[in-house]
């Protein structure tokens, strides 16, 4: 059965109209950001400029799936086939906070011992990830930020679920702990054995999601990658939005052509 996503979605649409602003706005204050320096080296990726995503897959032979692979992400999700797909089961246990600014995004690295149970399937939580605007868009509406939860099972096989984010009235509780140990310097990690927190309270009630097959966002682009988009986002507030984007203003692939492939509906 399909469904037209894009009608299902005009609401959210309207919710979005704020976030789109601030992510023009972003687009338009990159060049402050501290990735222009990667101009002085011609390896070092980047969002924008001679580095930027038009560029990666000349970069570096090992990136020539950036531009030439047949299962690019991130896409828009604007029609999907309504299938009977197996729940996702996080079985998420706490962890201690690992917060990491990697140069192209604030990467949380998360302790073994937490899956995300597909069917047969298993998969071990290794990290998550942020970025601004959401690099996938719903109805061609990209959301102001966007979590990506990367997992991996025994054969190596990738499946990152994408916690959409949205503004909202308060504060994250979550976010507001983890914010205020949010490293500015490239290429910094700090550790706070103390402080714990479990990732599964980031997520949505329900979790209802879309997927499809497709690749890292980021060189090298790797195929084989199992996405899971959760339909219902997580709100946060206008502030903590805005911390982010003070470290990245702008940290999202381009959209990519869908090419033949089908995205399902778990509905």
């Amino acid at each position: 059965m399909l469904i037209k996503t894009s009608a299902i979605l005009i609401s959210a649409g309207l919710l979005l109209a704020a976030g789109n602003s601030s992510a023009n706005e972003a687009h338009g204050k990159a060049s402050n950001a501290p990735h222009s320096k990667a101009k002085a080296d011609p390896s070092h990726w980047s969002y924008e400029g001679e580095t930027g995503p038009n560029s990666w897959g000349a970069m570096k032979a090992e990136f020539g799936l950036c531009s030439n692979g047949k299962q690019q992400s991130p896409v828009n999700i604007t029609e999907a086939y309504a299938q009977d797909l197996e729940p996702l089961q996080f079985q998420y246990q706490e962890s201690k906070t690992t917060i990491q600014n990697n140069g192209h995004t604030i990467q949380l690295n998360y302790d073994p011992g937490s899956f995300l149970q597909v069917g047969n399937d298993r998969y071990q939580l290794l990290q998550f990830h942020f970025h601004t605007p959401s690099e996938e868009a719903i109805g061609g509406q990209r959301y102001p930020m966007v979590a990506h939860l990367v997992h991996k099972n025994d054969a190596g096989q990738l499946a990152v679920v994408a916690l959409l984010i949205n503004q909202g009235s308060s504060d994250n509780e979550i976010l507001k702990k983890l914010w205020e140990k949010m490293p500015a310097n490239h290429n910094e990690t700090r550790g706070y054995d103390e402080i714990k927190y479990n990732a599964a309270n980031l997520l949505p009630s329900n979790r209802s999601y879309w997927t499809l097959m497709g690749s890292l966002t980021t060189p090298p682009c790797s195929e084989g990658v199992r996405w899971l988009v959760l339909k219902n986002p997580l709100y946060v507030s206008a502030k903590q939005i805005a911390r982010f984007k003070k470290e990245f203003a702008m940290n999202a692939r381009p959209l990519q052509s869908l090419q033949q492939r089908a995205i399902l509906d778990s509905n």
